[in-house]
């Protein structure tokens, strides 16, 4: 997969926010993990909007990553369902909300990635935006049979900064055993999963909760990142923020062998607000290294 180019080799249609602003807006978060330690800075300085946190619904009813709760429907599905509860329950027109999927690595298949989005959604303008980030996730899983197994597992898991699960048997058992960040609490939670289990075996994994997983939370951190400058992105007519590439163009020529490849030689950008369109060509490069041409290189 050819890595996406520089946003900055094309004629850009960011406008900073001039006629709109969230300054002194508040914003509703619905989360149980702790997810707004890791968004509020970002979007507090540089949207200069209130983040307002509540839990006063169990979200884990809309799915878990250890399986006990299948989510429904999509990733942006179940944000969207997030964002909605958290501004009924508090009465916000603004709300936001994250939702975090796993799955294979775009490049090769050989390690878990994690994406994550933050999806804002605005009644008053009647607009959703999304923040994306993704990056190699710390989730890995192991049948182990003894202490000793157990604890070097523990190690490869970047155990006790990433918390673990264990499950009798294995990684489908109903006895779930969560909140396990020391030593102490890890082995008490095998020696009652192996009681347990009748083949003796004990399934263990990393726990994939935001407040367990650092590695998940710095992918997070990007994703509000990404957001917040989607949102300073305000349309040239209108100036609804939100303004952002929608769809790239592919067809830049090799400098080799002239053929087309898979980069962009344009991209469109979009207004949700007043559907304002615009071809934003790329200026900076004329031809694609042959290297990123699936002639020269397949």
């Amino acid at each position: 997969m050819s890595a996406l180019p520089n946003p900055s080799c094309f004629e850009t249609g960011i406008v900073k926010h001039q006629h709109f602003s969230y300054a002194d807006r508040q914003v509703v978060l619905l989360t149980k993990h702790g997810k707004q330690d890791l968004i509020k800075d970002a979007l507090e300085s540089d949207l200069g909007c209130s983040l307002l946190h509540t839990d006063a619904f169990d979200t884990d009813q809309l799915g878990t990553f250890t399986r006990d709760v299948d989510r429904a429907g999509s990733q942006l599905e179940a944000a969207r369902r997030k964002a909605r509860i958290g501004m009924e329950l508090t009465g916000m027109n603004i709300g936001i909300a994250s939702e975090g999927s796993f799955g294979p690595d775009p490049y090769a298949g050989f390690f878990t990635w994690n994406t994550e989005i933050l999806l804002w959604v605005d009644d008053e303008l009647g607009i959703e935006v999304t923040g994306i980030a993704n990056g190699p996730a710390q989730s890995i899983h192991r049948e182990v049979k003894t202490v000793k197994e157990l604890l070097n597992f523990a190690l490869e898991a970047k155990f006790p900064e990433h918390h673990l699960v264990l499950r009798p048997e294995h990684q489908d058992h109903p006895q779930i055993y969560k909140d396990i960040s020391d030593e102490k609490s890890l082995i008490n939670a095998f020696d009652s999963a192996q009681k347990l289990s009748t083949n003796g075996i004990v399934f263990v994994e990393n726990d994939l909760r935001a407040f367990c997983n650092p590695t998940r939370q710095e992918i997070i951190k990007n994703a509000a990142k990404d957001l917040v400058q989607k949102l300073r992105s305000t349309c040239p007519v209108c100036s609804t923020p939100g303004y952002w590439r929608t769809k790239r163009i592919a067809g830049l020529r090799c400098s080799f062998c002239n053929q087309k490849t898979r980069l962009p030689v344009a991209e469109i950008w979009n207004c949700q607000a007043c559907s304002y369109e615009e071809q934003q060509e790329n200026k900076s490069e004329q031809f694609a290294d042959p290297s990123k041409c699936d002639s020269c290189n397949p």
